[in-house]
């Protein structure tokens, strides 16, 4: 779990830093678009779709903009023809790296995602090749100051958490991927605002990097993560809490 609430730790000071929020809606569309697509545009029967709006949510996206997605999705509006493809591979330090993305032209993606596997000194795989290193769980991540330790810890549990962390300032909270939406929920309920929530992939073990890797690494991943086409980045890295300081200073 280090690995990946460091990444998204670093991932939520780089987007509130660079208000990227045009490619936030515009990835969060395309997920309701394609889960709608293939399920139906009721989130109550279709759990993918539910999952795309509460991230939607997260990240502030207005409700007639999401019901025009699922719209587009069920084929009530014109637009929003996507294929989820997923690429897998290795990037500098043995880095496993699996890559998701929503495309409208798979050869487009492809040889951009490629390109950048290449230039950072990784090396695309086939598929499965990294897949088997992760598993789906749902991730929420909370500011410490939003909510004292024995009312985070009681209300998570019993919800259905499998883990809570306190982990560079965010609670970690950790669940099975059919248990995310109520534990969700249950934080609503409560008036906790959450930094994240969403379903991921956690690595089951972790890479230490350190050194000039650190910043190979990571450029990698903004690389891939800037990329239009690509929704969600996934790697099973740890950066040592006196890199990360170096790398913030």
């Amino acid at each position: 779990m280090a690995g990946h609430s460091k990444w998204a730790n670093i991932k939520h000071r780089k987007a509130r830093q660079d208000a990227k929020k045009g490619k936030e809606w515009s990835r969060a569309a395309r997920a309701i678009i394609v889960a709608a697509k293939a399920g139906g545009g009721d989130p109550a029967t279709n759990l993918t779709l539910r999952y795309a709006i509460d991230e939607a949510k997260v990240v502030n996206m207005p409700k007639d903009t999401i019901e025009k997605a699922i719209k587009k999705g069920t084929g009530e509006l014109q637009g929003g023809n996507y294929d989820a493809v997923i690429y897998e591979g290795y990037g500098p330090n043995g880095v496993a790296v699996l890559v998701e993305t929503l495309t409208d032209n798979r050869n487009r993606t492809a040889g951009e995602v490629r390109m950048i596997f290449d230039k950072s000194g990784g090396n695309l795989g086939t598929a499965g090749s990294v897949a088997y290193l992760f598993t789906q769980k749902g991730a929420i991540s909370v500011p410490e100051d939003q909510v004292a330790e024995d009312k985070i810890m009681e209300l998570a549990i019993e919800a259905g958490a499998e883990n809570v962390e306190l982990a560079d300032g965010y609670w970690q909270i950790t669940t099975e991927a059919g248990d995310y939406q109520q534990v969700r929920q249950a934080l609503a309920d409560a008036d906790i605002a959450v930094e994240s929530a969403g379903v991921t992939m956690i690595p089951a073990n972790t890479v230490e990097v350190t050194g000039s890797d650190v910043k190979r690494v990571l450029n990698m991943l903004d690389a891939l993560e800037d990329q239009d086409d690509v929704q969600k980045v996934h790697a099973n890295f740890d950066i040592p809490e006196e890199e990360l300081a170096a790398l913030e200073d």
